[in-house]
């Protein structure tokens, strides 16, 4: 066996968009080279481009995922974060809601601000032993489920494939073109122009998804019965912020059915620690006050599938006294019913599930926990924060 590093990402170097394509044709050449790796590269640019070319006509886009950028997107909307993580071709580095103070509109900004103090001197109040940066982190990130999911607040490195970034760029022209006006989509067309323009040079006409009428994979168009097995296929109601915690895992699939102020009433999520006390009700008024802005806090109805390994996976992140309350929630009641719908039906999918049981991931038998969080075992899924 033998290895070569052909290309490598270099900090402050943005490769032209000729030399991604001259590249991929180089790449396109291996497959079926008659001779070495090292004459295709020494090849003259007319017969690289002619193969490049080529590929773009046959609709044999692969070879232009070997070209990577390295974006940074300040001010994005977390919608459009959204979008993009779930195309799954990408790694991503985002800003926590933890350590990101907001600046969104002013009717959000008083709310806001007005619920970091209120979450802060409730945890205080409940968990006395919490130290007070912890306090404030966890504050603004419940806070946060009052913020637009338009409001442009976050920052986020974005690696991505030419041939991806191609494809997403071709995704939200065809959105914006195609889609029928609903109040969530007409928030969301301007957004994607901006993007689509700013990032022009990237959507390459001989680089899109029309062929195979591809689409952004967010956006649901079928209702999906509910399945149990190897695979599984389950819809439930999650907020946006906890979507956009789950789509982190690439090896599941994600969707939704478009959000609705108008035709469907909204409903929202309640952070475990207010409930059944004199906030949950100011909670309620005040996120309700911001329906038209379409807070982080708005439940919408997500498909989720996958198999079961890549499920177990979910868990040994999601199970957990570090990770977000909302997405621990919903990940051990997709176990329960999991265990639920296979016992005695499919034993051998029961049998491996139940070796994990419903606790906390450093209870797994297979996993070993590197930093052990403040709640412990025990704990870890029945805080209220």
């Amino acid at each position: 066996m033998k290895t070569r590093v052909l290309a490598s990402t270099k900090v402050g170097y943005e490769l032209p968009i000729e030399e991604a394509i001259k590249f991929s044709g180089k790449e396109a050449g291996i497959c079926y080279m008659p001779d070495t790796v090292d004459t295709i590269l020494a090849e003259p640019d007319e017969k690289t481009m002619k193969r490049a070319n080529g590929n773009m006509s046959s609709n044999h886009h692969s070879v232009f995922g070997h070209p990577q950028y390295n974006f940074v997107f300040e001010e994005i909307p977390k919608i459009m974060a959204m979008i993009l993580n779930n195309e799954k071709v990408y790694d991503t580095s985002e800003k926590s809601a933890r350590y990101t103070k907001m600046k969104p509109s002013e009717a959000e900004r008083v709310l806001y601000e007005k619920w970091i103090q209120i979450y802060k001197n409730r945890i205080q109040e409940v968990y006395p032993n919490i130290e007070d940066k912890q306090a404030q982190k966890l504050a603004q990130e419940n806070a946060r489920y009052l913020i637009s999911v338009f409001t442009p607040a976050t920052v986020m490195g974005h690696t991505i494939s030419f041939e991806q970034f191609s494809y997403v760029l071709h995704f939200m022209q065809d959105f914006v073109d195609n889609k029928e006006g609903t109040e969530f989509y007409n928030l969301l067309k301007p957004s994607f122009k901006e993007f689509i323009e700013l990032h022009s040079k990237y959507k390459v006409s001989g680089i899109n998804p029309k062929s195979k009428n591809r689409e952004l994979s967010l956006f649901s168009k079928v209702q999906r019965e509910d399945e149990w097995g190897w695979n599984y296929c389950y819809s439930y109601w999650a907020s946006f912020a906890q979507l956009a915690q789950a789509q982190r895992h690439r090896t599941l699939a994600y969707e939704i059915w478009e959000p609705s102020i108008n035709c469907v009433k909204p409903t929202y999520f309640i952070p475990p620690i207010i409930r059944k006390t004199n906030l949950e009700v100011e909670w309620l008024k005040d996120i309700k006050s911001l329906s038209n802005y379409f807070p982080q806090g708005m439940m919408v109805y997500v498909n989720e599938r996958g198999t079961v390994e890549n499920f177990i996976l979910k868990c040994k992140e999601r199970l957990c006294g570090c990770a977000q309350l909302e997405i621990a929630m919903q990940t051990k009641e997709t176990l329960e019913m999991y265990l639920m719908h296979t016992k005695n039906k499919k034993q051998e999918v029961y049998e491996y599930l139940h070796e994990y049981g419903v606790g906390a991931r450093c209870t797994f038998p297979d996993y070993t926990c590197s930093k052990p969080c403040i709640w412990g075992a025990k704990n870890a899924l029945d805080r209220l924060i």
